[in-house]
């Protein structure tokens, strides 16, 4: 699964990277690093609207919520979708046909459960960077939005795990290539050449470490978090 991540990679790196536009500069720079990225929480994403529009950054708030959903509530339950059925289940097979998009990330994180302890391990890339989670979105009308607005949601596809997350957990998420970002974009896409992409990343392109109990607590986001150290389990 995932259920946690973060984005430290500046936006104007991953502008050059993902091939979208900034917004204003006022909005970019409020954007600060995010080393406990957790569900229900707002993430950045990448999408295209039409197979012919350029890509655009957008916030997305991290749960995804279908479009005939009569509330927000269940969002918390939608963080994930497994790839072997994210095209059968109503909750997802919507947003899979027409609306994919790249979930920007430089690393998540796995637990190793040891009694009640909880020791994290961070997971990257080998050469530091910023990655692309598979994801899915939706936007709910009416009155989920605190002011009348749409509320934009996500969630994070899921494969099988690899070689170097298997011992800690059976799931991963599904990292893109970055070859294959325009065929998850493109809203016309074909359902198989899809499935065809959702595979485990390549374990030996990726690297993972004991990081600091810190990142356990969802109110902690500081460089603490990512803080390689011994385990301690």
């Amino acid at each position: 699964m995932c259920g946690r991540f973060t984005l430290r990679t500046p936006l104007t790196v991953l502008s050059q990277q993902f091939l979208f536009e900034l917004g204003p500069a006022a909005e970019m720079a409020a954007v600060r690093p995010r080393y406990n990225i957790a569900p229900t929480q707002t993430i950045a994403a990448v999408r295209r609207l039409e197979a012919s529009s350029p890509r655009t950054l957008a916030w997305l708030h991290w749960g995804l919520i279908p479009s005939w959903a009569k509330e927000a509530k269940m969002a918390a339950s939608m963080i994930n979708a497994r790839g072997e059925t994210v095209a059968e289940k109503p909750a997802f097979r919507s947003a899979f046909a027409r609306r994919r998009c790249l979930i920007l990330a430089d690393g998540f994180f796995e637990w190793k459960k040891t009694g009640k302890q909880r020791q994290p391990f961070y997971f990257r890339m080998h050469d530091e960077q910023p990655f692309a989670l598979a994801g899915l979105w939706e936007s709910l009308r009416g009155p989920a939005g605190s002011d009348g607005s749409p509320l934009e949601s996500c969630t994070i596809i899921t494969t099988t795990a690899n070689e170097l997350c298997r011992p800690l957990h059976d799931r991963m998420p599904f990292i893109l290539e970055p070859c294959d970002y325009d065929r998850w974009l493109d809203p016309a896409a074909a359902r198989d050449d899809l499935f065809a992409l959702i595979q485990p990343y390549p374990a030996e392109a990726m690297k993972s470490e004991p990081v600091n109990p810190r990142v356990n607590n969802v109110r902690n986001d500081d460089p603490a978090c990512v803080a390689v150290q011994e385990e301690l389990f």
